[in-house]
């Protein structure tokens, strides 16, 4: 039998249970694939507690992973058996082996190792489309960045410092501080101890930045929303302090008519055209040596409960990764 971390009710990491789960064969345009690392997202905590739904109980977490396919179903094109892949939004990662459907996934390049790509499709995709088509960051432009020193915030960085862009990260203690400024940031805040809008019209010459990528949410609306200059763009795609709730549009006008998105990753991925042109994109900047993943720790995939309190608690760096 198989192992999967799975959940029967919502809740905290105690709900995550370690249990045997039957696998199956592939059907039509599926794979069978071992896996040899799995990610972790903020997404997986979300599903966990229950603020976003994922359908039936009991449910086998995890939209992440890398691995290496040991069987094929009938109308699978342009994978084999022994293709080392990697996916990110099909959930199900927490698992030593599964089944899913072949259109979320991508061959791994040689530059790229197991825990590289299992650390860095959701969220190095992730920080594509935020720089790429949430706002199109441009050499010269200053950007903020909140929870900088994270998985997504860590590579955002690096990719708007390689662009060119003048990168301001928010973090939560000098070592991280150090940590986001390591991996791009020109200027950090302490966004506990200084008041964030402020340091940012500092810093940008009384300006403000084009965009503020924030993935804390509730905690952040108003310090992302003061730093903008006007027409400025508000990027909220995560909700690690809670999620946003009765927001008034009219916020927005007298700050200097702000834009406010909302996005999705699976929306930037949602055909084979734009998955690959986004994992390329992402493959070429890494594989390149202009971004590089911080995989900060690693969990045997038993001990999920651990690694999602850990991350919960703001005890991780960068990436996380889970290894069966």
């Amino acid at each position: 039998m198989t192992k999967a971390i799975r959940i029967h009710v919502h809740g905290g990491p105690e709900a995550l249970t370690w249990e045997n789960v039957d696998v199956g064969d592939p059907g039509e345009g599926q794979v069978r694939l071992t896996h040899t690392a799995v990610g972790l997202n903020y997404i997986d905590v979300y599903q966990r507690t229950g603020l976003y739904p994922v359908g039936d109980l009991p449910a086998t977490l995890g939209m992440e992973g890398a691995g290496v396919i040991e069987a094929v179903g009938n109308g699978v094109e342009g994978f084999a058996e022994g293709d080392r892949v990697a996916y990110a939004m099909a959930m199900g990662s927490y698992s030593e082996a599964r089944v899913m459907a072949m259109d979320r996934l991508v061959k791994i390049p040689d530059s790229i190792d197991d825990q590289q790509a299992a650390a860095m499709m959701l969220q190095g995709m992730t920080a594509r489309y935020l720089l790429k088509s949430s706002y199109a960051v441009q050499a010269g432009d200053p950007i903020l960045v909140m929870a900088a020193a994270g998985g997504v915030g860590l590579i955002l960085c690096q990719w708007a410092k390689h662009i060119g862009a003048t990168v301001i990260g928010c973090v939560g203690s000098g070592e991280k501080a150090e940590l986001a400024q390591a991996n791009g940031c020109d200027h950090t805040i302490l966004y506990k101890d200084e008041d964030v809008a402020a340091r940012v019209r500092e810093i940008t010459g009384g300006e403000g930045v084009v965009v503020s990528y924030d993935s804390i949410g509730a905690a952040t609306l108003e310090a992302s929303l003061d730093s903008l200059r006007p027409e400025g763009v508000f990027v909220t795609f995560g909700n690690a302090s809670g999620p946003i709730t009765d927001f008034n549009p009219g916020a927005l006008a007298p700050r200097g008519s702000l834009y406010m998105q909302r996005p999705t990753l699976a929306t930037y991925t949602r055909t084979r055209e734009l998955l690959d042109g986004c994992a390329n994109d992402l493959f070429d900047v890494v594989g390149s040596g202009a971004v590089k993943i911080n995989v900060g720790q690693t969990y045997p995939l038993s001990e999920t409960a651990q690694a999602h309190s850990d991350l919960e608690a703001r005890k991780t760096t960068g990436s996380t990764v889970l290894l069966p």
